[in-house]
C-alpha cells in the first residue's frame, strides 16, 4: 500500500498528516466493515519510537461488533489501506494496534507548515463560544502575595490558551469592594491614623497589621490633617466588653467598625474609599507589571447598588428554596449537595457574601457567556456545590460553570521553607518575588505543576543560569537559534522554500515530530484547562533542540543541508515563541 512518490501536496503548508491517515483508515473501514462506517477513528502518538509515528486502536473498537479477533481485523484493515506517499510502512502490533511509520517527507512537512503560519501556528479555528475567565479577584485589603501570583499566572495563561485555541475569551477581576473585609481595612487605617495624633488604643490582632496600613494612615494625615481625629476614650466607649474569647475578639473588631461609622458619619465613606482606591491601584500596578491584564473589573458594590442581590434572593424565595429561621433567610443548599444550608440574609437585613456571589454568577450568565470559568484558591473547594446549587435553584444551567482550584505555594530559599502569614502582613508579596527572580521565572515556575497540586517554588533555582533552571533552559534554546541565524546572516523568509530532503537524521525527525504535536497540545490543554502542559511541552521541545544542536552542526558548508537545518531551527524558534507568549514569558535573542 506504500507509494514512494511524494506529490507536491506533501510540501503544502496545509498538509495535515493526522487527517490524511484518518482518511486512509476510513477508506479501509468502508471496505472491511461498511456497516461500521460511523466508528470514531483515533490516532495517537506512541510513546516508543519503535512503534512508529502514529497508532490506531480502530481494530479493537470493531472486534466485538465483527465477532473477530482484533489482530485479524487489523490485518484486514491494513490490506485495504490505499497507497500513500506519506506512509513508509504499516505494522500490526500487540492486541491489534495499527502502527504507521511516516516517510521522511511527511515527517518534515511540519517545518513548512510552521514557517507558513508563523505566530498563528497552533491556533485553533474559531469556535463561536464566549468564555469568561475570572481570576485573582483578591480582596483589595493589602498587597498581592505569592499565592495570588500563582492564581494570576494560571488564569492569564489559561485565558491566553483558550483564546489561542479558538474561543472568544473575556478576562475578569471581581472587585470585593463591599462587605466586612473592606470595613476592617478602613478601621485599621483609621486606628493607625489616630496613633499619629497621640490617640492610641490597643490595636486588634485580627485587624490588618502590614506597614502599608501605616502608609495609608500617613497619607490621610498629609491630605486632611486632624479632620478625622476623635478621642480614644470616645472610641473605646463604643466597644463591647472583651472577655478574651475568639468570638469576642471578632465582636470587638465589629465594635470598632461601628464606632468608626458612628463617630466619622459621612466621613467614613472617605476612609473606606481611600483605602479601596489605594489598594486597588496597587493591585492593578502589580498585575500590569506581571503581564496580567483584565478586560473587565467588576464591582461587587454594583450588585447591591443595582438591586441585583435583592432580586437574586427574591427569586430563590419565590421558587421555594429560601426559608426563615431566627430572623434570617436561609438557602436550602443541602438539597443540592452542600453539607449544610447557608444564610443569604442576616436577621439585621444585611446580605451575606454568598448572596452577592449568587447574584454575580447569575449576572455572568445574563451577559451571555456560554461557559464561565472561576479560578479560586484551594481553600474554596467547599464553596463549589453551594454556588452551583444556587444557580440550579435559580433556573440557570450550573454545568456552564467550571471552577479551577489553585493550590498553595511554598517558597524555599537555601533549602529552607520561607515562613509566611497573611493578616499579620508577614508574607512575601508578588512584587518582592518578581523583583528577586524576575517575571519570566515567576510566570514559568508557577506553571511547573498542575494548578490543583501544591507548588514548592525554589528561589535559588529560579535565579540560576543553568540547564537545571527550566525557564533558562527553554529561553536559552530560543537565544541559541537567534545566535545561529545571526551568524548565518541570510534571508530567513527564503528558508520557507528550503528543500527539506536533507533532514534525514533521527534527531531531526524527532524534533519535527515534537513541532507537529503543538497544535494538538493546544487543543488538549485548552480542553483540560491545563496550561501547565504547555510548560512541560516547551521543556521537551527545548531538550530536543539542544540535543540536536549539540550533535549536529547547523552551519555546514553544503548549502542544501545548511538551509534545511536552518529552516528546522527557525520553525523551532517560532513554536518556542508561540508557546512562551501564551505563558507570558519573554523570548530573549541573547543570554
Amino acid at each position: 500500500m506504500v507509494s514512494s512518490s511524494a506529490p507536491a501536496g506533501i510540501a503544502s503548508a496545509s498538509f495535515d498528516v493526522r487527517q490524511h491517515l484518518a482518511g486512509l483508515l476510513r477508506t479501509a473501514l468502508v471496505s472491511v466493515a461498511p456497516e461500521q462506517g460511523h466508528a470514531e477513528i483515533i490516532l495517537e502518538r506512541p510513546k516508543q519510537a519503535s512503534h512508529g509515528d502514529f497508532a490506531s486502536n480502530l481494530a479493537m473498537q470493531l472486534a466485538r461488533e465483527l465477532k473477530t479477533n482484533p489482530r485479524q481485523v487489523a490485518e484486514r484493515l491494513v490490506r485495504e489501506l490505499p497507497a500513500s506517499f506519506a506512509v513508509a510502512k504499516v505494522d500490526v502490533a500487540g492486541a491489534g494496534f495499527i502502527n504507521f511509520t511516516l516517510t521522511p517527507a511527511a515527517r518534515t512537512a511540519v517545518v513548512r507548515a510552521v514557517l507558513a503560519a508563523g505566530h498563528n501556528f497552533g491556533r485553533g479555528p474559531a469556535k463561536r463560544l464566549r468564555l469568561q475567565v475570572e481570576f485573582v479577584s483578591a480582596n483589595p485589603t493589602g498587597p498581592l502575595h505569592v499565592g495570588h501570583g500563582r492564581g494570576a499566572a494560571y488564569g492569564a495563561s489559561l485565558a491566553s490558551l483558550l483564546a489561542f485555541a479558538g474561543f472568544e475569551v473575556t478576562r475578569e477581576y471581581y472587585v470585593n469592594d463591599a462587605g466586612r473585609q473592606m470595613d476592617i481595612l478602613a478601621v485599621s487605617t483609621w486606628l493607625r491614623y489616630l496613633e499619629l495624633f497621640d490617640e492610641p488604643m490597643p490595636f486588634p490582632a485580627n485587624a490588618y497589621q502590614g506597614g502599608y496600613v501605616r502608609e495609608m494612615a500617613e497619607q490621610v494625615k498629609q491630605a486632611h490633617g486632624d479632620r478625622y481625629v476623635h478621642p480614644a476614650e470616645a472610641v473605646i466607649a463604643c466597644l463591647p466588653p472583651d472577655q478574651g474569647s475568639g468570638e469576642d475578639t471578632e465582636a470587638r473588631l465589629d465594635g470598632l467598625i461601628l464606632a468608626g461609622k458612628d463617630l466619622l458619619g459621612e466621613d467614613w465613606a472617605y476612609m473606606h474609599d481611600h483605602v479601596l482606591t489605594e489598594q486597588l491601584a496597587d493591585c492593578r500596578a502589580d498585575l500590569e507589571q506581571f503581564g496580567v491584564h483584565f478586560d473587565v473589573w467588576f464591582s461587587e458594590r454594583s450588585l447591591f447598588e443595582t438591586g441585583m442581590v435583592a432580586r437574586a434572593v427574591a427569586a430563590l424565595e419565590k421558587s421555594g428554596h429560601i426559608y426563615l429561621q431566627d430572623g434570617a433567610k436561609w438557602f436550602s443548599s443541602t438539597a443540592f449537595g452542600d453539607e449544610k444550608d447557608r444564610v443569604v440574609q442576616r436577621d439585621n437585613g444585611l446580605y451575606t457574601y454568598f448572596a452577592s456571589d449568587i447574584a454575580y454568577h447569575l449576572n455572568k450568565f445574563e451577559r451571555g457567556f456560554d461557559k464561565v470559568i472561576d479560578v479560586w484558591g484551594a481553600d474554596h473547594h467547599g464553596y463549589i456545590p453551594r454556588v452551583k446549587g444556587a444557580l440550579s435553584a435559580s433556573g440557570a444551567d450550573a454545568e456552564r460553570l467550571d471552577v479551577a482550584l489553585v493550590q498553595f505555594v511554598s517558597l524555599f530559599r537555601n533549602g529552607q521553607k520561607v515562613a509566611m502569614s497573611t493578616r499579620s502582613g508577614d508574607y512575601v508579596t508578588l512584587r518582592q518575588l518578581c523583583a528577586e527572580v524576575g517575571n519570566d521565572a515567576c510566570r514559568f515556575f508557577y506553571m511547573l505543576r498542575k494548578c490543583d497540586q501544591a507548588l514548592d517554588f525554589d528561589l535559588d533555582l529560579a535565579k540560576s543560569q543553568s540547564n537545571d533552571n527550566p525557564v533558562y533552559y527553554v529561553q536559552y534554546a530560543h537565544a541559541r537559534i537567534c545566535s545561529v541565524l545571526a551568524q548565518w546572516d541570510g534571508d530567513e523568509a527564503a528558508l520557507a522554500r528550503a528543500d527539506l530532503a536533507p533532514l534525514l537524521h533521527e534527531r531531526e525527525h524527532a524534533l519535527c515530530a515534537r513541532l507537529a504535536e503543538f497544535p494538538e497540545l493546544i487543543q488538549l490543554a485548552a480542553r483540560d484547562y491545563g496550561p501547565h502542559a504547555l510548560a512541560f511541552y516547551l521543556k521537551d521541545l527545548a531538550g530536543d533542540f539542544h540535543g540536536w544542536y549539540n550533535a549536529e552542526r547547523l552551519l555546514v558548508d553544503a548549502q542544501a543541508t545548511r538551509e534545511a537545518r536552518l529552516a528546522l531551527a527557525l520553525a523551532t524558534r517560532q513554536v518556542l515563541q508561540n508557546g512562551l507568549s501564551l505563558l507570558g514569558v519573554s523570548q530573549p535573542v541573547s543570554m
